[in-house]
């Protein structure tokens, strides 16, 4: 039961100290629990959306983006994670070639604010602890238990990005336009978020110098604690007083700070009876 819970809110939080490192080749447990926080992390509304219409040509737009990313990321994540691995003596070496693929699976899906974790995190190639931190910062979907700038703000960022090297001048996904008031409003979520876990590294490295830890592991704990998943590569238990306080007010920034900025950003209409004339800059 507890470990059913803490997977559905993507808590990530395990009654022993290895989490769940000993159920690593374990079919029932690996399905069970990854289908949980998957579920868990596509929101509500989209669980919803499933149940009324069980059709996917009658799904809305926001539900079609978030089971395209969700399912798109995960494919990534398991096969970046298994093929980075695979030779790595550290995490792979002991395992059965059955073990290795559920391994890099869970692996692969969980660290999108799940928390869990079948292998030692510290003992991960670098590029794999980086496409982790890559995932963490992304986390869930809008209106789910999980954390991060939600896979549908990325999404929509990307999407923006594309049509501008195409030369389009509308977004569009799935025969439907997107608004620039939600283009702006998803890259004003990316850049603050951005901007904090940047912030909080930069305070780590000052508050945890004397634990000459790698960079990566801090940067690792900032963006996990962002992201509010939970994962770590061992830094945790050796952080200082002030270290523990700043990872504490991350993880709240992190869960609160996405929504509310959204819903801050959507209320906020500043009327202006003036506009300045329109003039070019050079980018790029």
């Amino acid at each position: 039961m507890f470990h059913s819970i803490s997977s559905f809110n993507n808590a990530g939080f395990a009654l022993w100290p290895d989490s769940l490192m000993r159920y690593v080749g374990d079919p029932v447990v690996n399905i069970v629990i990854t289908a949980l926080f998957l579920i868990g992390g596509i929101g509500f509304f989209v669980i919803i959306d499933i149940f009324r219409k069980r059709s996917w040509s009658r799904l809305s737009l926001h539900s079609k983006i978030v089971l395209a990313g969700s399912a798109i990321l995960c494919v990534a994540g398991v096969l970046v994670v298994t093929a980075v691995e695979w030779f790595n003596p550290k995490t792979f070496g002991d395992l059965s070639f059955t073990e290795k693929l559920w391994a890099g699976y869970f692996q692969g899906v969980v660290p999108r604010t799940a928390g869990f974790n079948s292998i030692n995190i510290g003992d991960m190639m670098a590029a794999s602890q980086l496409f982790i931190i890559f995932l963490m910062f992304i986390g869930a979907s809008s209106g789910s238990t999980g954390g991060g700038i939600k896979t549908n703000t990325f999404a929509v960022l990307l999407l923006s990005m594309i049509s501008t090297v195409r030369g389009q001048r509308d977004v569009h996904m799935f025969k439907r336009r997107i608004a620039t008031e939600l283009i702006l409003r998803s890259l004003a979520v990316i850049m603050i978020s951005i901007g904090v876990v940047v912030l909080v590294t930069f305070l780590l490295t000052l508050t945890e110098h004397s634990l000459q830890k790698d960079f990566m592991e801090i940067l690792f704990e900032a963006t996990s604690a962002f992201g509010t998943v939970g994962l770590s590569m061992g830094l945790t238990a050796d952080l200082s007083f002030l270290g523990k306080m700043i990872i504490i007010i991350t993880m709240f920034i992190g869960r609160l700070g996405p929504l509310t900025l959204a819903f801050a950003l959507a209320q906020k209409r500043s009327k202006t009876s003036l506009r300045y004339a329109e003039e070019k800059i050079m980018i790029g």
